[in-house]
């Protein structure tokens, strides 16, 4: 490799970098031109030797360019190969780049939000094709998809017409590899131990496993034939101590106390396989056929042992301190604890294929026919077993808790009763949770959750690009694009009693597993036995909950959605007085067909009555884009970017499943006797005005910075309102039983509002430090800080809360490469946001997580440079995430914590060769 051995101390690059980060940065106006000194910098640099990278390096380089040359405002992120990409999944390195930030589920990144909105505002594309999601809603999981079969990923922040996939937060596209573009033989296999350090906390749980991946790229026929495939395989443990609390009522002296406590902790193993192929042919310059498919099996396993403590919503709290008008310690009298051995599956299996076919009519005109289907298939299998100190509240013995809670997140409890102790613990309900209709009050021994869903996607376009070799019009595009979309979720709930009831029953020596420490919460150990096993051995009794409970049918439902758009582009070229100016405008004229099938539901004589109910809606959005780039001197840019855009609601909006209920008194000529609550069919998208401000300088060849201002009007958002019904629209009429004169009411459903607006300011520096002084060469740090504001409002004034926004973003990447040593330590923080978590019975609920400032460290070398001819190709790696243990921590709207769970670190040792 050459490199340059002085060690002068470049001052005046030194000065330059820092004159142009702070003249970007300032919030005065920003300077346009470059200092006196570039022109001398730009020569001085053209003398020094060129100093070949790899690795990072390459890929942070290769991720600018792209940055660059685009005609929007994008960030990427660029891998050398497949499986270069150095995370467990693709949600970590996206959360990395400025302006995105993660949300983690069970320790993992998962949701990605843009520039402060949420995961149902962005859309997610492979390879340019929208794909379906494994979650309730739009949302992408993206710890689904494994990073290393990932060539790069870009991130669409203006949108330009050609993209027929949108979301007003952008669209995040994932891109695997084409293997005549590529360009050579690649074979190449990744080996990974893992260990989660906080340790093994279940007895049948784990905190090891291993991941592996082989991938093979190839041409063939003269470079007419391409193929790639990769296949990855990975078993990651992950563990947590988790504290949760019910809520915290106010005493009758007005003081807050704990309501009621459900820690536990959980051993988890996600098993996901990955195939991945492509086969690219291209027989001459003007046709090029690619076709690809992906498959992910996704299971993830989970054990949860723990302990529900009622407090003041059990039989009281006597308080013993109070601090500022919270109780701090207390005894809990005549408790009655519920002994928690749980045991969930969550599972997927996601598949997307895609056919694209370009072929050049004539020299300038191409045509290009892409056809895509994505589908997945979901199944929560979620089993709740209990056992206590006695069946029912009103059985003992009873424990007498003293507990203090000095803070929040750190409960010390001490019990009178040895939950480990097998002949003082049997199973059976040890709280009156039963229905008291098709379950008795204390007959509810367990539970089971299981929601389903399916999703599939099917896409076409057909377009015509016609270039021209001279004049401002470089080239126009246009087409047609068609999507078929439908989601439906089924949600099924199951009442355990057990057989011998109203019995206990002792816990059987072949299910026992041994004990569980709760010493982290102060409960000492907790028996522990296999709950899978016991159920599946046939000893439960089973009842559907759905024969009482509405929300289970109302939350069975099915969207369908067929897009049909137009659309054309104009890329141009010109000059804007003596500044060239290159960019493209264009249009979408979007007709979507939408409509729902669910469950109209009421109580009778304490049993569910079920009418089918269906609605939809047709309507027609024109969205026009604009994107300019002035080129105001060698490697600055100025972007403007314009565009109306929209996000289509989350499916369970769109639910036609409603609840309602019926008061006779109203039942009038002209009253409304009629009351409902649900989703709306009818539900249109989220829209919004939006326009970019970025300016670029990209002042070396592996550094830049620049500063973006963006705003988002937002046009049409969504809220829950009490608005005017009729029911005869929403069922038919002739099953309405003929007593009913009137059949008007008032329904609590999600409506399309005004909106408010959401503005930011993104500033990025990428510094390499041969930049500043050559003894710094294989150094370099890139840093990004978004900071965000948003004033959306109720119809009554009330402040809405934006899912997923931050105020305040950073992202940080320190690195070194030099001499075959790859160092890299990364962190992101970000502020509180508004998020969503699964409460009882999988419904999603919406909660305030703490921020969280995240840190990653990853060591490599790669012995290509040790000269050793037997080890060329070797890399062998040591990965640590989660450096700091930071916990995820979620608050009620008090301020309260709820939640707080705690994952430890894992780190992961790994070795890839390359052929």
């Amino acid at each position: 490799m050459k490199k340059t051995c002085s060690m002068h101390f470049h001052r005046s690059r030194l000065a330059i970098s820092i004159s142009s980060v702070l003249g970007t940065f300032a919030l005065g106006t920003l300077s346009l031109q470059a200092p006196l000194t570039l022109a001398q910098s730009q020569q001085s640099s053209e003398l020094m030797e060129e100093v070949v990278v790899s690795g990072i390096r390459r890929s942070l380089k290769n991720s600018m360019d792209m940055k660059m040359n685009s005609s929007s405002i994008i960030e990427a992120v660029s891998a050398e190969d497949i499986g270069k990409l150095p995370d467990s999944s693709i949600a970590e390195s996206i959360a990395r780049l400025p302006g995105l930030a993660a949300q983690r589920l069970d320790g993992r990144a998962s949701s990605i939000s843009i520039r402060g909105l949420g995961e149902n505002f962005s859309a997610t594309t492979l390879n340019g094709r929208e794909q379906v999601s494994i979650g309730d809603n739009r949302g992408v999981e993206f710890d689904v998809y494994p990073s290393e079969i990932m060539s790069g990923v870009v991130v669409q922040k203006s949108p330009d017409a050609t993209v027929t996939t949108q979301g007003i937060a952008g669209v995040i596209d994932l891109q695997t590899v084409r293997p005549i573009d590529h360009g050579e033989q690649t074979i190449q296999m990744n080996v990974t131990v893992e260990q989660n350090d906080i340790g093994n906390l279940n007895p049948d749980g784990d905190d090891q496993g291993h991941r592996a991946t082989f991938s093979y790229i190839d041409q063939f026929a003269d470079g007419k034939v391409g193929v790639a495939f990769a296949a990855a395989t990975m078993e990651s443990p992950n563990n947590e101590e988790r504290w949760e609390a019910w809520g915290y009522p106010t005493t009758d002296d007005g003081d807050f106390v704990l309501g009621g406590a459900k820690p536990f902790v959980r051993s988890s193993m996600l098993n996901r396989d990955t195939y991945m192929g492509v086969f690219q042919y291209e027989p001459n310059d003007r046709l090029n056929i690619t076709a690809d498919a992906l498959r992910i099996d996704f299971l993830d396993e989970k054990t949860l042992r723990g302990i529900e403590i009622p407090a003041a919503w059990g039989s009281g709290v006597t308080p013993q301190n109070i601090e500022n008008g919270f109780v701090t310690s207390g005894v809990i009298n005549d408790a009655k604890l519920q002994v928690r051995n749980d045991f969930e599956q969550r599972e997927a299996d996601l598949q997307a294929y895609g056919l694209n076919i370009e072929y050049f009519l004539t020299d300038n005109i191409a045509l290009d026919i892409d056809y895509s289907n994505s589908s997945v298939e979901r199944k929560v299998w979620s089993l709740e077993s209990y056992s206590s100190t006695g069946r029912g509240s009103d059985n003992g013995p009873y424990d007498t808790l003293t507990y203090t809670q000095n803070s929040q997140n750190s409960v010390q409890f001490t019990p009178s009763i040895d939950y480990s102790d097998t002949s003082v613990v049997q199973l059976g309900g040890g709280l009156n949770w039963g229905n008291g209709v098709t379950v008795n009050p204390d007959a509810q021994d367990g539970f089971i959750n299981i929601p389903e869903i399916e999703d599939e996607l099917d896409t076409l376009k057909l377009a015509l690009t016609k270039s021209f070799d001279d004049g401002l019009i470089n080239s126009i595009e246009g087409g047609i694009y068609y999507s078929d979309r439908t989601k439906s979720k089924e949600d099924t709930g199951i009442f355990l009693t057990l057989n011998e009831y109203p019995d206990t029953r002792s816990i059987p020596d072949a299910y026992l597993e041994g004990t569980v420490s709760l010493d982290f919460i102060g409960m000492g150990n907790m028996v522990a036995y296999d709950s899978f096993q016991f159920w599946q051995d046939g000893n439960y009794i089973e009842t559907e909950e759905d024969l009482t409970v509405g929300s289970r049918s109302t939350n069975d439902w099915s969207v369908t959605e067929e897009i049909t758009m137009a659309f054309a582009k104009a890329d141009f070229s010109t000059d804007f007085g003596n500044i060239p100016l290159n960019g493209n405008i264009g249009l979408q004229i979007v007709h979507s067909d939408q409509s729902s099938t669910g469950k109209a539901v009421t109580i009778q004589n304490d049993l569910v009555d079920i009418i089918d109910a269906r609605d939809g809606i047709s309507y027609t959005d024109y969205l026009p884009s604009v994107n300019l780039s002035f080129e105001l001197s060698e490697n600055r840019m100025l972007r403007v970017a314009a565009s109306r855009t929209m996000s289509r609601s989350r499916m369970d909006r769109m639910n036609a499943g409603f609840s309602y209920g019926f008061d006779n008194s109203l039942n009038v000529p002209g009253g409304a006797p009629f009351t409902a609550e649900g989703g709306n069919p009818r539900l249109e998208p989220n829209r919004a005005n939006q326009y970019d401000l970025s300016y670029e300088w990209y002042y070396h060849d592996e550094g830049y910075v620049s500063a973006a201002l963006f705003y988002k009007d937002l046009r049409s958002w969504q809220i829950t309102e009490e608005v005017p019904f009729d029911m005869a629209e929403l069922i038919n009429a002739n099953l309405l039983p003929p007593s009913i004169v009137s059949t008007q009411g008032l329904a609590n459903l999600w409506v399309n509002s005004d909106g408010g607006d959401i503005q930011g300011l993104e500033l990025t520096a990428s510094v390499p430090g041969s930049f500043i002084a050559d003894s710094l060469e294989g150094f370099g740090a890139i840093a990004s800080a978004t900071f965000i504001d948003s004033s959306v409002e109720t119809s009554s004034g009330e402040e809405i809360q934006v899912p997923g926004l931050s105020e305040n973003i950073f992202n940080l990447t320190l690195y070194y490469e030099r001499n075959g040593f790859q160092v890299r330590t990364s962190m992101r923080k970000r502020d509180d946001f508004t998020g969503e978590r699964f409460a009882n019975s999988f419904q999603r609920e919406t909660i305030i997580v703490q921020g969280a400032e995240i840190w990653d460290a990853q060591l490599s070398y790669d012995f290509e440079e040790a000269n050793i001819e037997s080890l060329s190709g070797l890399i062998l790696t040591l990965q640590a995430q989660n450096l700091t243990d930071e916990p995820y921590t979620t608050v009620d709207t008090d301020g309260f914590i709820r939640d707080h769970q705690v994952f430890g670190r894992n780190f992961l040792i790994g070795a890839s060769y390359r052929f």
